[in-house]
């Protein structure tokens, strides 16, 4: 019987339970960072659509959170949609390609920021025109960035989330 090996990428060890080389850990951050900037500017995108559209419609804090967090979903497909269509993935393999790559990041990235912003008192109703609104803002997404590095590493890791991305380009 003849075996077949399959070049690894690096940031993705055969044995996820093998300790992996310092350079391969380092990579390895540096991709699940990479990989968290990218669904940082989708759900960056669909939480400010969503909060702009929420506001101008009169939405109360409830639906506009929602509405951002649809969005945010939206557009985290979405771009990561394009980069598999254009590598020549047909449009129905790369939707499932990047509901498995990005569900868990773009979900714990919107867990985290939509809690920061309605914690911090007075930001969903300071309206899109005051700094409030736009530092707390601010300040949940760089939270839910640094605490989705993490998760998106350990997925890279595991041969999941973005890793799966990445045998595609």
């Amino acid at each position: 019987m003849e075996h077949h090996h399959h070049p690894q990428h690096p940031q993705h060890p055969a044995d996820p339970h093998r300790p992996a080389s310092a350079s391969a850990s380092v990579s390895t951050w540096g991709t699940a960072a990479l990989a968290t900037l990218h669904c940082l500017v989708g759900c960056a995108t669909g939480e400010v659509l969503g909060m702009i559209v929420g506001t101008a419609l009169g939405l109360g804090s409830g639906a506009t959170v929602a509405l951002s967090v649809a969005l945010a979903f939206v557009f985290g497909y979405a771009f990561t949609m394009r980069g598999l269509l254009r590598s020549g993935l047909a449009p129905g393999a790369a939707l499932r390609v990047a509901l498995a790559a990005d569900t868990v990041s773009i979900l714990v990235m919107e867990l985290v920021d939509n809690t920061v912003m309605v914690t911090v008192p007075g930001a969903m109703d300071a309206g899109l025109g005051r700094p409030l609104f736009w530092a707390s803002l601010l300040l949940s997404l760089g939270v839910a960035f640094v605490l989705t590095v993490p998760v998106n590493r350990w997925l890279i890791t595991r041969g999941r989330g973005h890793a799966v991305v990445h045998a595609h380009h």
